[in-house]
């Protein structure tokens, strides 16, 4: 029996989940959870909501509130998205909660005292309009390795790079528009390239870290490590326990990583269980493709610095766009959770995003290719398996699992696939290749459905009534099999298949190798899997493409509204208005302008702006 520590990429709390945040992170951590509880391993499997840095203080700043309730108001829904997909968390926490402030100020001052971190002043980019330093992605510009417009002041989406702010060519300051100028800040930095061997022998000698993870972090160490500014100068965050630290904080992602073990420690205080236990036993870490060098680079480097055991693995989901196109939440090219569990039941998404494409690889969401695979798979083989099976069980055998008797070479070859296939998946689970997994699943399952056809039940009951007994009695068998495997895939249509055959759903893995016994009532069967109709998905995609349209045409409008504005700009004037349409090139030849000479200036009493001017304005007096 092992003590696993599992956790998934905090989720940011600057908006909800989408169908890839589920896909890399969430549905295979969940997957390889289920697994490992039912397989006698204890399990703690931990999250939070990651809720500081710049995204979340510029929503704040645009919506009029304050960051704290951006971060409430998303870690809420995210939750909700969630437990709406039945992940089993041990744990869900949030880093604006008291003990991750603790443990990441620690964790700050034990690196400092090794002088793991030091201070060094920098440029940085200013804005002179809002009188602040413009950390992250309160600045926008063009990158300077690919030339995309829009790259963050800390990541270009583009190319993937990791940026400086003073990377970008022709910055703005997203508050104002401003354009910043470069001011000398003092910040404080990490020692990352004291770690560049050890991290290299880290990732080396992991065989059994997945390759995707392996080989981005070795082309990241042929770069070299440099040194990590650990700090930002602004008032969202954690605050540097160092006096003379004082209006700086701790970099989100030199604070966030810590989210797991803050997760941890809450669970026990609850459970009174050490959550190091589990961590010094084996440790994975399920993450998204873009925080790789993250978590196998820096985060590894934080925590042998502080004297922590490295994680056992990491694994990393590959990127899943929406019909052939990158998914884009600010086009609104789309597919929130919380949208699609309103209408469709959680497990088809989680089969569909697990069966469409191994982990580390991308994939794309199609509504035909989904609506394609819920029917043919789960309808038309999985559900039409378990329907036949449970229906001529009660039409035929009272309801009960009949007799196995004088098996025929037929029978025997399907027990034995039946009796492999728990061990062969489970095996894949066991080495992160859920999709196989699944695949395996499917694959029995049409097995069973070619036993079934070619044993033809319906009629040798009426002429050899052993060998319909036989066959019903093994395909009763395999959908014990199948309710015990799908857990960790549908735990919903898991359990609705083991309340069928009357089994407990607390079932674990090992049961799948003891048979039903003769007489095994089963309870009455209903249908499990509906098909979705062809207009359905046509209305999806409809309805995706008109989202995508109205959000180009809001875009074009404001765009459109934008320059006429600019152009049209009003110049106006108390008393006397003049505007840039109310008069002719006829008209303003008929003004008298003059140059003049201002030869004194003084205040006019009772006002803080008003000037008495003495000018000459004599022709050719002044040049």
């Amino acid at each position: 029996m092992s003590k696993i520590f599992i956790s998934c990429a905090l989720p940011y709390a600057n908006g909800p989940c989408h169908l890839g945040h589920l896909r890399s992170t969430y549905i295979p951590a969940d997957i390889y959870a289920r697994y490992n509880r039912m397989i006698d391993n204890e399990i703690l499997f931990v999250c939070a909501t990651d809720e500081h840095g710049t995204p979340i203080a510029v929503k704040a700043d645009k919506e009029g509130k304050e960051p704290i309730e951006i971060a409430t108001r998303y870690h809420n829904r995210i939750v909700n998205d969630l437990k709406s997909c039945d992940i089993s968390l041990d744990s869900f926490t949030r880093t604006t909660d008291k003990i991750h402030y603790d443990i990441a100020q620690n964790f700050f001052l034990d690196l400092y005292n090794k002088d793991l971190i030091y201070e060094k002043e920098i440029k940085q980019l200013y804005c002179e309009k809002c009188e602040k330093f413009l950390p992250d992605r309160y600045v926008e510009g063009t990158c300077k390795f690919c030339g995309s417009e829009g790259a963050r002041g800390d990541h270009c989406e583009s190319c993937g790079r990791h940026l400086d702010v003073v990377d970008l060519k022709e910055p703005k300051c997203l508050t104002c528009g401003h354009t910043p100028i470069i001011k000398e800040s003092n910040q404080y930095f990490f020692r990352l390239s004291n770690f560049q061997n050890s991290v290299e022998q880290y990732i080396d000698s992991n065989k059994d870290m997945p390759a995707n993870v392996k080989n981005y972090a070795m082309n990241w160490l042929k770069e070299g490590l440099n040194d990590w500014i650990l700090s930002r100068d602004m008032d969202w965050g954690i605050p540097i326990p160092l006096k003379e630290a004082e209006g700086k904080i701790i970099y989100v992602w030199g604070e966030a990583f810590l989210g797991y073990i803050s997760s941890a420690a809450q669970w026990s205080r609850k459970t009174e269980k050490k959550w190091e236990d589990y961590w010094n036993d084996t440790t994975i870490h399920f993450i998204g493709k873009d925080i790789i060098y993250h978590h196998a680079l820096f985060w590894t480097s934080l925590l042998e610095g502080y004297g922590c055991r490295l994680p056992t693995n990491i694994i990393a989901g590959e990127y899943l766009s929406l019909e052939g196109k990158k998914m884009s939440t600010s086009k609104n090219w789309v597919i929130w959770v919380e949208d699609f569990v309103k209408k469709y039941d959680s497990d088809l998404l989680r089969y569909y995003l697990t069966i469409n494409a191994p982990l580390n690889k991308d994939t794309d969401f199609s509504w035909e290719d989904f609506g394609r695979r819920i029917n043919d798979e789960l309808a038309d083989v999985l559900g039409n398996f378990l329907h036949r099976t449970f229906t001529f069980t009660n039409k035929f055998f009272e309801n009960k699992v009949p007799e196995y008797e004088n098996p025929s070479d037929e029978d025997r070859s399907f027990e034995v696939e039946i009796e492999e296939v728990p061990n062969t998946v489970g095996k894949l689970i066991e080495e992160f290749k859920f999709r196989e997994g699944l695949v395996e699943i499917i694959k029995i399952a049409k097995k069973g459905n070619k036993y079934f056809n070619d044993q033809e039940p319906w009629k040798t009951i009426k002429k050899d009534k052993q060998k319909a007994s036989n066959c019903l009695y093994l395909c009763n068998q395999l959908s014990k099999v199948l309710a015990i495997m799908l857990k960790s895939y549908i735990p919903n249509k898991a359990e609705k298949i083991a309340n069928i055959l009357n089994i407990s759903s607390e079932t674990r893995w090992n049961d799948a190798k003891i048979p039903l016994e003769v007489n095994h009532e089963l309870k009455k069967a209903k249908p499990l899997f509906k098909k979705i109709d062809e207009k359905v998905i046509e209305e999806e995609k409809e309805n995706l493409y008109k989202n995508l349209e109205d959000e180009e045409n809001k875009e074009n409008k404001k765009e459109t509204e934008n320059n006429k504005n600019n152009k049209n700009k009003s110049q106006k004037r108390k008393g006397n208005e003049i505007t840039s349409d109310q008069i002719t090139i006829d008209d303003f030849a008929k003004m008298d302008i003059r140059i003049g000479k201002i030869l004194e200036a003084e205040k006019i009493g009772g006002s803080k702006k008003l000037l008495k001017l003495k000018v000459d304005v004599k022709k050719n007096n002044y040049k």
